[in-house]
């Protein structure tokens, strides 16, 4: 079978959504402060925290894919 870098995308962003639900779901203060706490940090900090997440994202994908 081949794989479908759609489905495989598709799939991905299904896990994010599901995931970042459970975290609000299962811990919605500790979400509250952590908004609370990106809210005062100016944009280039935020900036660099999520191109840092998706560089480590990346690697991990490219990681599990060769294992795999």
């Amino acid at each position: 079978m081949i794989d479908d870098p759609l489905r495989d995308l598709g799939l991905a962003l299904a896990l994010v959504l599901v995931i970042e639900g459970l975290l609000y779901a299962l811990f919605p203060r500790l979400m509250h402060k952590l908004m609370t706490y990106s809210l005062s940090h100016p944009p280039s900090a935020l900036r660099w925290a999520g191109l840092t997440a998706a560089a480590v994202g990346v690697g991990m994908v490219w990681v599990v894919r060769r294992v795999a």
